[in-house]
């Protein structure tokens, strides 16, 4: 499995004896050889005096940082073989990119450090489900996937750390893109196993609806596929159908949403979980061509969530971070060690909307609003939304 930081345009794998890159992802080139040269340079002179080069920046807005993948801690621990490794490497790919498009999509895991989720209709039907294929499969460890959230999970999976949660996903979303029905895939877990792999045992159930289990040596994928997918899943084929009729508004019909809601993120503090959503319904609001569009919701979205964690709220995604980024985000505002107080209670006004968010013990809610709502309403707006999600799902 991976622990991953990701520039602004790119990716790069560092050895850790030469300093020299392994593969550029996301990039339009590669570094040039002279700029390798000084990386090499730099490395080897910070190594024998007791430094280690974490993150570099270029004047174009790439960054080199280091980085641990899919092969385990002890291979790229003890490289041999660096050309060997490249090639391994390269099947981690298609998961990086899946992490890079995912920057513009509404996946929030890897901002917030919280599984992003689907909320379906019939909570206790799938969670049963779930529950029953693992332990037929000699496991404590399964989820489903649908349209790239989890939607239902066993207790153990959900007690793996925030960041193996989600880079889980990730994975199983870049497997599911790969067109295959069911596969067999060993993962290497950042902080639960480093060093002994698990087999990751995926079966798509519905197009967009995924089932997985983390298992041992048994059963074989062949056994999961044939004897256990078909007995659990195929009785709740209508079910699955009304969780993908959810879709990427990942709330239950029973959810009634304010029309003067643009999008929301719903992040529970307790189970490190999240629900997102951007209202793509034929609403008179959203037919003013002044409001943004869905893409630019979801990138607003996302950086009145960065505005108001580093100024205001608690940061619990930075307990969850590389030490790296611990370092980097928590000196990013230094101001709010001037409040006596935790703030519970935010907005900004833009020329494009408003932004609203909200921290209670259990929650944090981040929402846009049209800037026709005036802004003593905002706070109304947002307990009335969090009321209502939470009376009609107990998220």
């Amino acid at each position: 499995m991976m622990m991953l930081q990701h520039g602004s345009t790119q990716l790069i794998c560092l050895t850790a004896s030469s300093g020299v890159p392994l593969f550029t992802r996301g990039a339009s080139k590669q570094l040039p050889f002279s700029v390798i040269g000084s990386l090499n340079g730099v490395h080897m002179f910070g190594g024998g005096q007791g430094v280690v080069l974490s993150c570099c920046e270029t004047e174009g807005g790439g960054k080199v940082v280091c980085m641990v993948l899919v092969l385990g801690q002890d291979e790229l621990t003890n490289v041999r073989n660096v050309e060997r490794l490249k090639r391994d490497l390269r099947s981690c790919f298609s998961l990086i990119d899946q992490l890079l498009e995912e920057r513009q999509e509404g996946i929030m895991g890897n901002l917030t450090y919280c599984a992003d989720s689907l909320l379906p209709p019939n909570p206790t039907l799938l969670q049963e489900a779930v529950d029953g294929f693992a332990q037929a499969a000699d496991s404590e460890f399964s989820c489903l996937i649908v349209h790239g959230r989890i939607a239902a999970a066993t207790e153990k999976w959900w007690r793996l750390a925030p960041q193996e949660v989600v880079l889980l996903s990730a994975l199983l979303r870049s497997l599911s893109a790969s067109g295959s029905a069911s596969c067999d895939y060993p993962v290497f877990l950042p902080q639960g196993s480093p060093t002994v792999a698990h087999r990751l045992l995926r079966f798509q159930l519905l197009p967009g609806a995924d089932v997985c289990v983390l298992c041992g040596p048994t059963p074989s994928l062949h056994r999961a596929e044939s004897g256990l997918v078909g007995r659990f899943w195929t009785p709740l084929v209508e079910t699955l159908r009304d969780c993908l009729a959810v879709g990427e508004r990942c709330l239950p019909g029973s959810v009634s949403l304010r029309p003067d809601v643009l999008a929301l993120l719903l992040i529970n503090r307790e189970t490190r979980r999240s629900v997102s959503c951007v209202r793509t319904s034929t609403n008179h609001l959203l037919g003013d061509p002044l409001l943004p569009s869905k893409a630019r919701c979801w990138e607003l979205l996302k950086l009145f969530y960065i505005f108001s964690t580093t100024r205001y709220f608690t940061q619990e995604e930075i307990l969850c971070a590389l030490p790296e980024e611990r370092a980097q985000r928590g000196n990013t505002e230094d101001f709010v060690l001037g409040f006596s107080h935790q703030p519970l209670q935010c907005y900004l006004v833009t020329e494009e909307c408003k932004s609203y968010g909200l921290q209670t013990p259990q929650h944090q809610l981040f929402l846009l609003i049209p800037l026709s709502v005036p802004t003593f309403a905002l706070r109304t707006v947002a307990t009335q939304t969090l009321s209502d999600i939470v009376a009609a799902t107990g998220f």
